[in-house]
């Protein structure tokens, strides 16, 4: 191997490893992007009043419920919560302080559906409204965790940059050795 075709193999072998240690896969570029939140994103609902917020994110049937004094953020316990969501009343369980349940009879459709709490606490009672807005699953790649083609593009354009120059080197060689024979 002549020393022309060992400094492009060189080269090449360079080009391709430092590509590779440069562009850093999904979640290691330390980059301007916000970190991506770790786990589903599930629907929710904001009920708000001068007194209480009722925070209500749905997971299929279950409604779990966060109820919070809205002047200091403290969770409310022993509260009487009766939901209404889409025309479905529901009486909440207590699961936790300031924190309560309910099971739907089905999993609500897609749309925007109404809520609508009655809460009770001790002598107070407090009506809270919000709206659960439900969207229809995401096409498959639409919600960016499909195939990552901007990475698949870039290594795509290295790869063919080592096949261009892998080329060209030939070519240099072909026309040096030409000249060379021709000489003699």
């Amino acid at each position: 191997m002549t020393r022309t075709l060992q400094a492009i193999v060189f080269s090449v072998a360079l080009l391709a490893f430092h590509a590779g240690s440069v562009f850093a896969g999904p979640g290691h570029d330390h980059g301007a992007e916000a970190p991506a939140s770790g786990g589903t994103g599930l629907p929710r609902f904001i009920a708000v009043s001068d007194q209480l917020e009722l925070v209500g994110v749905l997971d299929g049937r279950k409604v779990t419920l966060y109820l919070d004094r809205f002047a200091d953020n403290s969770p409310v316990k022993d509260a009487r919560i009766e939901l209404e969501i889409a025309g479905e009343k529901l009486m909440a369980i207590s699961k936790a302080e300031g924190e309560y349940e309910v099971m739907l009879a089905a999993a609500p459709a897609a749309g925007v559906l109404p809520v609508v709490a009655m809460v009770t606490v001790g002598a107070d009672s407090d009506l809270l409204a919000g709206e659960l807005d439900l969207h229809a699953a995401a096409p498959s790649g639409a919600d960016g965790h499909g195939p990552e083609w901007k990475a698949m593009l870039v290594w795509a354009g290295i790869g063919l940059s080592a096949l261009l120059l892998v080329w060209a080197g030939v070519r240099v060689l072909r026309s040096r050795n030409a000249r060379v024979r021709g000489a003699a």
